[in-house]
């Protein structure tokens, strides 16, 4: 139980040490709005708070006891539509669900419709990625790398070495 707070503040401070990226969102969203299709077809599920007990973990049930409810690796993208580098991420974390289709399940939560389930998580900077393994606890990380192909290494490597492990 004290494992799941530290590893849950832990994130936290990493996650803000990204900063909150609202400010100069409109800039962002200038610049990365024409090299970016936000409108493609995803293989992701968008989660509310219903669904994420429903089907990830029912923190109102056990808020001291991580309990995984699926039964495949999942990776949870918290962003927002303002954000430039959630803008960036999304896509690329897309292409990346498709390479490992049934193997992981890729979920998105807005944080600003959704804000209890940022809040049950200690997100105060986005992007921020949840991994969760089919068994054991889930690893928070945020940020994203400089370009497409580091972020997209930057995913590769957390899912092979947090989500798809041979124990």
């Amino acid at each position: 139980m004290k494992k799941l707070f530290l590893t849950m503040a832990a994130a936290a401070i990493i996650i803000s040490a990204c900063g909150n990226q609202k400010q100069g969102a409109k800039e962002n969203r200038d610049i990365n709005s024409s090299a970016i299709n936000t409108s493609s077809s995803t293989s992701s599920e968008k989660l509310t708070k219903s669904v994420f007990v429903e089907k990830i973990w029912d923190f109102t049930k056990s808020p001291n006891e991580w309990k995984y409810l699926g039964t495949q690796p999942a990776i949870i993208d918290f962003y927002a539509d303002w954000c430039g580098p959630c803008k960036i991420a999304g896509p690329i974390l897309e292409e990346v669900g498709a390479e490992y289709a049934g193997k992981i399940q890729v979920f998105k939560v807005n944080t600003d419709q959704e804000r209890e389930l940022a809040q049950v998580f200690g997100i105060t900077g986005i992007p921020a990625f949840l991994y969760i393994p089919a068994k054991g606890k889930p690893v928070m990380m945020s940020g994203i790398g400089r370009s497409k192909e580091e972020t997209k290494k930057m995913f590769i490597e957390n899912i092979e070495k947090i989500l798809l492990v041979k124990k």
